[in-house]
């Protein structure tokens, strides 16, 4: 006897229940799985950055304490920088710390990790999140416009415009952003950052250079797979019955073909993410951006192994966070809009 005829078979009361564990176990499977595989991936990856900085060999108590100081005193700063101990202690001991808040202390500074991620987080998150906006607005927009006029000049306009700022690398897009608004249209600034908190307007200005310039390649992907997805879906049969039936062009695409087509380009996001978040760091160091990037520049010179790795433990967990919202986006999205049309 199948689900649907159990559920018929009970009275109202218990159908209606059985209804509805049907609907939410598939979306509860795949929160489950998702997190599962968040949380393995964090592990992993938190697990090789940290041997990466055992590896280094980068011995602070020697630095610290010069040519003159002796084995003695080496071992006696290394006992309290706790790198006397066995290497799975120290990892598990800083990862159950990082669950806490803390990321340990700069060997050369002695300011806690943490105050100093906390201090250049903002700044990174907003420029991923401007150019994960940019992306999404950019990619849907391209796409949808290449999508309804395919075949046309328009269409071929996207195709091209799409092709060539997927082969831009983004630091060379915000060197070109930097000259060009620098010397020809002085509109945005082209360095520095001003805190929400302390101009609103000027936070935002301060955003538009580095956000365009790492939303190109994501945008880019985004709108040729929109394009390719909502042509395919405006030819399915649902679509051509819409029309039959009198609908408005608009409502097919927007309300009916969009949502269905839209899972593709939000999995082509998903793997442009990790990319987004890496090059906000690297993009910030060229706009001179007190950000994540700059942070973990300045300690990887001076070889402050617990800075570099409390920064990219954050980097890691931004794009783990993300990647599992776009998961759970696509999983909530594909079901509901297929079932709907």
């Amino acid at each position: 006897m199948t689900t649907t005829a159990t559920a018929e078979a009970l009275p109202a009361p218990e159908a209606e229940e059985a209804v509805s564990v049907r609907r939410v176990w598939p979306v509860l499977r795949t929160t489950l799985a998702t997190l599962g595989t968040a949380v393995t991936v964090f592990v992993l990856a938190t697990f090789a950055t940290f041997a990466l900085g055992a590896a280094s060999g980068s011995n602070p108590a020697a630095v610290a304490l010069g040519e003159v100081a002796t084995q003695e005193d080496v071992d006696r700063l290394n006992h309290v920088f706790g790198l006397d101990r066995p290497f799975l202690v120290r990892y598990f001991d800083w990862i159950s710390g990082a669950a806490t808040g803390d990321l340990g202390t700069s060997w050369f500074t002695t300011i806690p990790v943490a105050d100093s991620v906390a201090q250049a987080f903002p700044v990174s998150l907003s420029i991923a999140s401007g150019a994960i906006l940019l992306a999404l607005l950019f990619g849907f927009t391209g796409g949808i416009l290449a999508a309804v006029s395919r075949g046309s000049i328009l269409d071929r306009a996207v195709t091209l415009l799409t092709t060539v700022s997927a082969t831009v690398p983004a630091f060379v897009a915000a060197i070109a952003l930097i000259l060009l608004f620098a010397y020809a249209i002085p509109i945005f600034p082209v360095a520095g950052y001003v805190p929400p908190e302390q101009n609103l307007g000027a936070w935002l200005m301060c955003l538009v250079l580095p956000s365009v310039a790492l939303s190109l390649d994501a945008g880019a992907d985004i709108a040729r797979q929109l394009r390719t997805s909502l042509v395919g879906t405006l030819r399915e049969n649902f679509a051509i019955g819409a029309r039959v039936h009198g609908l408005a062009p608009a409502r097919i695409v927007l309300r009916h073909a969009l949502p269905i087509a839209s899972t593709p380009a939000l999995s082509v996001l998903g793997v442009h993410a990790p990319r987004l978040i890496g090059g906000a760091v690297i993009t910030e160091v060229i706009f001179g951006m007190p950000g994540l990037g700059q942070l973990a520049n300045r300690a990887a010179l001076q070889g402050d192994i617990p800075v570099v790795q409390g920064v990219l433990l954050v980097t890691i967990a931004m794009v783990v966070i993300i990647g599992v919202i776009i998961n759970l986006i696509i999983a909530r999205t594909g079901g509901t809009d297929r079932s709907a049309a």
